[in-house]
């Protein structure tokens, strides 16, 4: 019987480290089929995809994927928490996925696991440490790592190995393994039969901007001459591309990824970061008043008025940015208020979106085995939303909620084509059709 992969990715863009982790995890967990729910023209950090959803799906199914599936913006944009639990409730809706395969720099799962069952079970215990970290002001990132240490601390005996307690202090300060464990905790949430597997990030941090060349043992991959390759994170490729150094570029991307992003770039068809809106969400924030401001998700005790105030007297994100972030409010969650301003999503629509049982399932693309898999899913699940035509899905659509959902994914697509250089249309949710290789 096939199995099937899930992975939860951005591909912001699809890098030589994507391909490893892809070509490692069909090998680990020996799936003949992969999906891949992906974010689309903005991202968890609260920034822009350097390239469209349709192009980062060209590149994926290029690569060895076979069914692409969009992550609503709703989840793309929100807190790890949500980005994950809505990732995973459509995976899990698919009812095919075996295994989930995400990246980490914890190469031990069971370490990520303990923390995800503090936090799916919450005790009373953890709780006050957690009330106790917030209350000193910190972000809630930084009270909940913090509290969790406690909390590990106070529980297991590390006297004898100090080495082990280390290792969940490092768990707790990569943005992978707290996906990770957002995602473990997901799967536990929902009883998920999905399994989770773990592959070791190496070479280069998440916001690294250095590039790095590597010996991998031809025998741990499949990418073609992978025991000599160059690796950079996302954060790095994205300043490669603003820098226009194509021929770094060249070396740390596969060349039919390189292919599609040249495409994108001679189109005038690249956004490389949340700058590209800055006089949008400036004017916005003046535009708005400090009630409709305060109904922004994530913000909250008086944050309204600094962000009012700012925006007043800023001309930059940068310079808003650095007027309003404090250790409780920190530069990504900023961000992404700035991007639920943008796209006006209130506190309303994001709770929405943590109370929609099963979201739809917004093809992108997909190749031969893809087109089986969705066939298969349809099948398994008739009552399940599939999007292949837009159209078809606006005209027999009843669910108000659902709605709500797709409505937030044509207003960022919309927004987002407002960055490009050259025809800068609206309504591509409806023009652009699935991608299929």
């Amino acid at each position: 019987m096939n199995k099937v992969l899930g992975i939860i990715a951005e591909y912001n863009p699809f890098h030589n480290g994507h391909l490893y982790h892809l070509d490692t995890s069909k090998k680990v967990t020996g799936c003949d089929y992969t999906v891949a729910i992906i974010s689309g023209n903005f991202t968890q950090r609260g920034s822009t995809s350097v390239v469209d959803k349709w192009s980062k799906t060209k590149m994926v199914l290029q690569n060895g994927v076979d069914l692409v599936i969009e992550l609503p913006v709703l989840y793309s944009i929100s807190s790890s928490e949500n980005f994950a639990d809505g990732a995973i409730k459509i995976l899990n809706s698919l009812g095919i996925i075996d295994y989930l395969s995400f990246g980490s720099e914890t190469p031990d799962i069971t370490v990520l696991d303990l923390i995800s069952d503090i936090l799916c079970n919450e005790p009373k215990d953890y709780k006050k440490l957690l009330a106790t970290e917030l209350d000193k002001g910190l972000s809630f990132p930084k009270a909940r790592e913090n509290a969790l240490l406690d909390y590990i601390k106070n529980t297991n005996t590390f006297e004898n190995d100090k080495q082990d307690f280390e290792e969940y202090k490092k768990a707790l300060s990569s943005p992978n393994n707290i996906l990770g464990i957002e995602y473990l905790k997901a799967l536990k949430k929902y009883n998920s039969s999905i399994k989770p597997v773990c592959i070791s990030r190496f070479a280069t941090d998440y916001n690294s901007t250095d590039l790095s060349k590597i010996d991998i043992p031809t025998s741990d991959c499949n990418i073609e001459n992978c025991n000599l390759k160059t690796f950079a994170s996302a954060t790095a490729i994205r300043e490669l591309i603003k820098n226009k150094d194509f021929n770094s570029i060249k070396t740390v991307i596969p060349e039919n990824s390189y292919s599609v992003l040249m495409d994108c770039i001679n189109s005038g068809h690249i956004v490389p970061d949340l700058n590209c809106f800055e006089k949008e969400i400036i004017y916005t924030l003046r535009k708005m008043s400090i009630e409709k401001i305060a109904d922004l998700p994530d913000v909250s005790e008086g944050l309204e008025f600094s962000i009012k105030k700012a925006a007043n007297s800023c001309n930059t994100i940068n310079e808003f940015l650095n007027i309003v972030k404090s250790k409780r409010y920190t530069v990504t969650r900023l961000q992404r208020i700035l991007l639920y301003a943008l796209l006006n999503i209130s506190k309303e629509d994001m709770q929405l979106s943590k109370q929609v049982e099963m979201p739809y399932v917004r093809v992108l693309g997909f190749n031969d085995n893809g087109k089986k898999l969705i066939s298969e899913i349809a099948t398994k699940h008739p009552e399940l939303k599939i999007i292949t035509s837009v159209k078809k899905f606006i005209d027999t659509n009843s669910d108000k909620d659902l709605q709500v959902l797709f409505d937030k994914d044509v207003l960022a697509t919309d927004v987002y084509s407002l960055a490009f250089e050259n025809n800068s249309l609206a309504n591509l949710d409806f023009k652009n059709g699935v991608i299929t290789f």
